[in-house]
């Protein structure tokens, strides 16, 4: 799974699975772009802690989620490193309630950003990457935009609208050399997921045959596979990396 000295742009890197995939990347010799919206020190320590792999590292503040600055990003990201060969959407919130209880603000602020940023990235970085014939697009979606859950009908909405768009973007530029996979983490330990108490960490592990919570090397891992040209025939597949959850 050689990527040797591609550009890989990762959104939302500042932590959890998001630095998890820039650190892989950086770690087995890729040129790694990732964004951070808010911490500028955290940027900063992550694009010092990703060099030491002895790569080009940079980080960007940016909102994915903003058309103008999606382009704007990718724009840079192609004059510092001379082209963009992997673009991973990443970033994403959650807002969970049930609809009940949902304001329109709850619906309209995860939708935003966790899918119309997906749309603004992918139609950003395509410019390059048919100019280059070539580049992979990986879409962080969700298992629950697969099979839905119980006060995460915002989120289960904007995962489950980035797997069609996944298949949909697959069909348009594959004749292009460009393809674009999803992948469907399921309960992946991270500080979201940190703030879950005991019992509620068991109830989910309960429905997980590998009986315990994935960790963001295994997305990574899979981010890796689907970023170099070891999946060269693959695309507009969903990934789903869940220790069996949704079987």
């Amino acid at each position: 799974m050689n990527v040797s000295n591609k550009c890989v742009l990762v959104t939302g890197a500042s932590r959890g699975i998001g630095k998890a995939i820039a650190t892989e990347f950086a770690k087995n010799g890729a040129r790694v772009a990732f964004t951070y919206l808010s911490s500028i020190e955290k940027g900063q320590a992550l694009e010092q802690e990703l060099s030491q792999y002895g790569t080009f590292c940079k980080g960007y503040k940016s909102d994915a989620s903003d058309y103008t600055s999606a382009e704007n990003l990718i724009n840079q990201v192609v004059e510092d490193f001379g082209g963009v060969d992997v673009v991973i959407n990443n970033a994403g919130i959650t807002r969970d309630t049930l609809l009940m209880r949902m304001s329109e603000e709850q619906w309209d602020e995860v939708l935003r950003i966790n899918l119309k940023s997906v749309f603004n990235l992918t139609k950003a970085a395509t410019k390059p990457m048919m100019r280059a014939k070539s580049g992979s697009i990986i879409n962080i979606s969700s298992v629950v935009g697969l099979m839905g859950n119980a006060g995460q009908a915002n989120y289960s909405a904007s995962k489950a609208g980035m797997i069609g768009f996944t298949k949909s973007i697959a069909k348009e530029l594959g004749s292009r050399n460009i393809r674009c996979n999803a992948i469907a983490p399921g309960f992946i330990e991270t500080e979201m997921t940190g703030e879950l108490n005991e019992e509620q960490l068991k109830e989910w592990t309960k429905s997980i045959p590998l009986k315990r919570a994935g960790q963001g090397q295994d997305i990574a891992n899979a981010c890796l596979f689907l970023g170099s040209d070891a999946s060269s025939y693959i695309t507009g597949q969903v990934l789903v990396v869940d220790g069996g959850m949704l079987m």
